[in-house]
């Protein structure tokens, strides 16, 4: 199950990050990484939020074992509105760092800005 941080911020932006499971890492389709294969690149909102989802086949190796172990519900990474994965570090590729505008929900209580 992945972790999630406490928020922090600074005056701009409010921060916090997503541990995942390292094993989770295998179910994340290829094309997420950057092409050495070894760090994430930046994701959008559909991609990180779909992370755990089946959405490409074939399915890797494991797949299943993985499924059980996690549970779909368990291994999708959930937060509100306004999120953006703003960072990779390499040498974690299983913590996405991720910011919003702070006092995002204050100024958009709709969601997004107009």
């Amino acid at each position: 199950m992945q972790h999630y941080s406490d928020r922090y911020s600074d005056d701009t932006y409010e921060y916090r990050h997503v541990i995942l499971p390292k094993g989770l890492l295998k179910l994340i389709p290829a094309d997420y990484f950057q092409p050495d294969g070894q760090v994430l690149r930046l994701l959008t909102d559909s991609e990180w939020r779909g992370i755990g989802t089946p959405r490409s086949l074939p399915l890797p190796v494991g797949f299943a074992t993985d499924f059980l172990r996690y549970g779909m519900k368990q291994i999708g990474i959930q937060q509100s509105l306004g999120w953006s994965h703003f960072e990779c570090h390499a040498p974690e590729p299983h913590i996405l760092l991720f910011r919003r505008e702070k006092d995002y929900q204050a100024k958009y209580p709709n969601g997004k800005p107009q």
